[in-house]
């Protein structure tokens, strides 16, 4: 009898933890969406067609997919991040073509 109630206090144990994998994976994926929201309106402030502009496009594009599930949450959080890459790649290329047209004459 002991041996079938730690048996069934295992399974209970491993239940819940399930539950509470679930719940933590949904709450940390939705603090991964504001985190990357917050991360790509920071960048927007050096948009070239202006903040306002990027700030507009970027909350209809999170308004359009606030009902998606797990798995498309996921798979536009990672898009999300490459976007923040190539901005953060555009940014670097124009100051650096900002610096070499300062330091050096026209090729």
């Amino acid at each position: 009898t002991k041996l079938i109630l730690l048996d069934s206090l295992l399974q209970e144990i491993c239940f819940r933890k399930k539950v509470k994998c679930e719940v933590v994976k949904m709450s940390s994926q939705r603090a991964r969406v504001i985190q990357l929201y917050k991360g790509l309106l920071h960048l927007g402030k050096e948009y070239p067609q202006g903040y306002d502009y990027f700030r507009t496009r970027c909350h209809a594009a999170f308004l359009r997919n606030k009902d998606a599930g797990p798995e498309e949450v996921e798979e536009w959080i990672k898009k999300g991040e490459y976007i923040v890459k190539e901005l953060e790649a555009l940014y670097m290329l124009k100051k650096y073509r900002t610096l070499k047209r300062r330091y050096y004459p026209d090729d």
